[in-house]
């Protein structure tokens, strides 16, 4: 029988994490990209039209249809599962994640396997190169060669 539990270290690093999410959907607009050897998928999420719901008690975010971030027990003390599109992604602590900025706006990448998904808060609407830009804020974190992830920075 396995055992969860949700230990305080978890539980702060997590939800510090959830709530730093909280944070990018204040932005109007939010991109989130999906990042892998065969190519990248862009979303852009208008948050006044989407319902941003932040469940602070339950630890829980969801966006209308498109995404949501739960700080969920675990055995290794606890994990973030955020889920988008068909893509469930799990984080469990230091390491899975980095904090990127730039003049356009400021991000949060997650490494999941041989891929990556960034949820981008832009100060505007991005109008014109939108896939080159988003390449290159991702690109801060994480490194590709041949279509392959070598390198992750990850942020702590």
């Amino acid at each position: 029988m396995a055992v969860s539990n949700l230990d305080m270290h978890a539980l702060f690093v997590l939800g510090d994490l959830r709530a730093k999410l909280v944070k990018q959907f204040q932005s109007r607009f939010v991109y989130i990209t999906e990042q892998n050897a065969e190519g990248i998928y862009i979303a852009e999420i208008d948050t006044e039209a989407a319902l941003v719901v932040d469940d602070k008690p339950g630890l829980k975010l969801k966006v209308g249809d498109h995404f949501s971030a739960s700080v969920l027990p675990s055995r290794e003390g606890g994990k973030l599962d955020i889920k988008f599109r068909e893509i469930k992604l799990t984080v469990y602590g230091l390491g899975d994640y980095a904090f990127v900025t730039t003049a356009d706006g400021h991000g949060i990448v997650f490494k999941e396997g041989h891929g990556v998904v960034m949820v981008f808060a832009a100060h505007q609407q991005l109008q014109e190169g939108l896939t080159k830009t988003l390449k290159a804020v991702t690109a801060k974190a994480a490194k590709w060669r041949k279509g392959e992830l070598v390198t992750f920075k990850a942020s702590e």
